[in-house]
């Protein structure tokens, strides 16, 4: 199941030529997987109080065409896959139906005194059945 997240690009996010910097990329996937999951009724904050955090173990971005200051960005994220430890979310970043960047991260659940945890079972459950839609 894919949710969409659009926004405009801020004056901040770019350069003196106007070109998004790269970095604010990971920075909409995040506006995208966090959308996401509130969206599936699991925001990163309930998480977080329920005593798991999600760290960013791994990020891969591609890029294929610029984004520029004022662009309307579509963030389109998808569950790709889930275990009992980890998450990947896969990205496909557009303005005006043209495929900007691809991306995906991989969250793992991590208790309060840093170490591996399994996520949560009702989060686990949620991402499974929106990877499977």
């Amino acid at each position: 199941m894919p949710h969409v997240s659009e926004f405009r690009v801020r004056y901040g996010e770019t350069d003196q030529m106007g070109v998004v910097y790269h970095a604010n990329y990971l920075v909409w996937c995040e506006i995208g997987r966090t959308d996401l999951m509130r969206h599936l009724g699991a925001s990163y904050a309930d998480v977080e109080r329920a005593g798991t955090a999600l760290a960013v173990v791994e990020a891969h971005l591609r890029f294929m065409r610029p984004a520029r200051y004022e662009d309307t960005v579509r963030v389109t994220t998808r569950v790709a896959d889930v275990r009992s430890r980890t998450v990947r979310f896969d990205y496909d970043i557009s303005v005006g139906g043209v495929l900007l960047a691809t991306a995906h991260t991989t969250l793992a659940g991590m208790a309060a005194d840093g170490r591996s945890t399994s996520l949560p079972r009702e989060l686990r459950d949620a991402l499974q059945r929106a990877a499977s839609e």
